[in-house]
């Protein structure tokens, strides 16, 4: 800001100050010419504000000089009016009082100055700190426009790999359904080559049986051609009644034909014939139908401690079962490994392992033999192995998802449930399905008994299905989702487990009657596939929580009677109770099984 100042001749001047910092050329480019024109701007109005009172101070300095000449002139002139000379004086008090209010807005204005020259002073601080703040904004900007292009080439390249990606895509879906259709064909031509081996199968079988037969006949015509000798008197007696009752035309005499056509060796040997022209290269053969000794359970013994703990796989284990004889246990997971543990005094033995399966399993039954174990997997199919091969004996494909049950409804045929939401029946002997039901809701386990099929849902239903015309004849309704199903001995009652933490018991005779409810503290039902069990004698109930422990439920007093805490360290999946009564097995998904017992 300019400076008010006088000179040596006493007349005040406007000075502009001497710029602090860094001086500022005038006229120079940008925000320094900028800052000049404001300067000379705001010294040009100032200027302006103050020439009146320049103007009157100087008047007042001349006033001044004038009014110290007459009083030296009056001085040297005493004679001079008295008049005048209080005239005068007046006028210089009135001067000196106009000069004092003047020197006092001097001081004011000057005041005014200094205030402005130090607001100006702080605004060109800000400036000074908002250029480096602006120079650091470019440098960001700069920067950030730097970056923007590197990810804008990044994202070109990105681009560039998706389309390309995109291409392999849609090539590998092209070639995805060539060789989906490529693997149908294939599928129909392994059909037509199997049902053609079948029939060679079935010719030759036949043929042999025709040739069998040939070779048995001739034997007889033999036999009936050979002569017997018989010594005793009763034998001739009868020779010459049986020659007696013999037409004219026969011209020779004949004893006896030979009894080897009535002997029992004849019979053995027809009898065979027929029972190998009956099982052929089936597999259900006849030593398959015919039931091993199974234990009667007079009275199921209530788990009280455990004998043997022990890691049975290599992953979780989703299904556990023994066999009809109690001697056989078979537990499978998702190794994709069925293994066999014999049982014997107390302990599980490991006895085998029957591969074959590309995924998990998740449902394993024996058949009423014991000899064949029937499998369900997660990859879409139904596996049955014989006991003393460990390669499956027939795959039962044709599910669109996982096969979560599998049950055997006679010898030569099985149902399969599936998350697909169907039921198929099947006929093993041909490898082949012959009923095909679409249900309403994911199917997550089965049972079978004669001539139906009882299915448990995930929309809270139990279906039970006539196998004769393979429909929906009774519907029931669950507690919640169900997990597993399983059925008496005696087939009466039919135990269903859902995800609301309850079991439900049904009496198959009387559908309409009120269902037993076992709930307990603690128990809570681990997975969407926990199974349950009915003793064999029907009193008691198993499962398996997710706490790790087994419950044990009295079906006819309804309460819990037993806890089987600290074997496990993970949820139960499966548990499983001997035909015999005396054993109890459970199964987790940290790969551990546990032999409970009382004794």
């Amino acid at each position: 800001m300019a400076a008010v100042t006088a000179d040596a001749r006493g007349v005040m001047t406007n000075r502009a100050p001497e710029p602090s910092g860094r001086s500022l050329a005038p006229g120079g480019g940008g925000w320094k010419g900028h800052i000049v024109r404001q300067l000379k701007h705001r010294d040009r109005s100032q200027q302006a504000m103050f020439q009146d009172l320049i103007r009157f101070y100087s008047q007042l300095l001349e006033k001044t000089s004038l009014a110290k000449g007459i009083l030296s002139r009056s001085d040297r002139r005493p004679c001079a009016d008295s008049s005048s000379v209080s005239t005068l004086q007046h006028r210089i008090s009135q001067m000196k009082k106009t000069k004092g209010e003047l020197a006092y807005q001097v001081l004011e204005l000057q005041q005014q100055i200094k205030i402005k020259e130090c607001v100006l002073e702080e605004q060109h601080a800000r400036l000074l700190k908002e250029e480096r703040r602006l120079e650091g904004a470019f440098g960001s900007r700069q920067e950030l426009q730097e970056l923007v292009k590197q990810v804008q080439e990044e994202n070109g390249s990105l681009k560039v790999k998706y389309d390309a990606l995109l291409e392999q895509q849609k090539g590998a879906e092209s070639r995805l359904r060539e060789e989906k259709v490529r693997e149908g064909h294939l599928l129909d031509d392994m059909i037509h080559l199997k049902e053609q081996a079948a029939a060679r199968m079935n010719h030759r079988n036949e043929r042999k049986s025709r040739a069998r037969e040939a070779k048995l006949q001739k034997e007889l015509q033999t036999a009936a051609r050979s002569k017997v000798n018989i010594d005793s008197s009763s034998s001739s007696a009868s020779a010459k009644t049986e020659n007696q009752d013999e037409t004219s035309e026969q011209t020779q005499t004949r004893l006896f034909r030979s009894a080897s056509a009535t002997s029992p060796r004849i019979f053995s040997s027809i009898k065979g014939l027929f029972d190998r022209k009956r099982r052929g290269h089936s597999v259900c053969s006849l030593q398959e139908d015919h039931a091993c000794p199974v234990r009667i359970c007079l009275s199921a013994r209530v788990p009280a401690r455990a004998l043997q703990v022990l890691e049975a796989h290599d992953q979780d284990i989703n299904a556990v079962r023994f066999s009809s004889s109690s001697d056989l246990l078979a537990t499978g997971g998702t190794d994709c490994v069925i293994k066999l543990w014999e049982v014997r005094a107390g302990t599980l033995t490991h006895r085998g392992s029957l591969h074959g399966s590309t995924e998990g399993i998740t449902c394993i039954e024996f058949d009423h033999t014991g000899s064949r174990i029937l499998a369900a997997s997660y990859n879409k199919s139904a596996l049955l192995w014989r006991l003393d091969d460990s390669v499956p004996k027939v795959t039962l494909t044709g599910h669109s998802n996982k096969v979560t049950a599998s049950r055997f409804i006679s010898s030569s045929s099985v149902a399969t449930g599936s998350a697909d939401r169907t039921l198929r029946l099947w006929d093993l002997q041909r490898a082949a399905c012959v009923h095909l039901v679409d249900v309403v809701s994911y199917v997550s386990d089965l049972v079978c008994s004669e001539n139906s099929i009882i299915s448990g849902h995930f929309d809270r239903k139990i279906r039970v299905w006539d196998t004769r015309v393979m429909s929906c004849v009774q519907e029931l309704p669950a507690q919640g989702k169900v997990t597993s199903l399983d059925l008496s001995s005696d087939h009466r009652q039919l135990l269903s487990c859902c995800r609301d933490d309850c079991l439900q018991l049904v009496d198959l005779r009387r559908w309409s009657s009120d269902r037993m409810c076992y709930r307990a503290d603690g128990f809570k039902c681990g997975s969407d596939s926990t199974k349950a069990v009915i003793s064999p004698d029907g009193d008691y109930l198993a499962a398996g929580s997710a706490d790790g422990a087994v419950y044990v439920w009295n079906v006819s007093t309804g309460n819990l009677e037993t806890r089987l805490p600290d074997k496990h360290s993970s949820s139960i999946s499966a548990v499983s109770w001997s035909l015999s009564g005396e054993y109890v097995v459970s199964v987790d998904k940290s790969r551990r099984a546990v032999l409970w017992s009382d004794m």
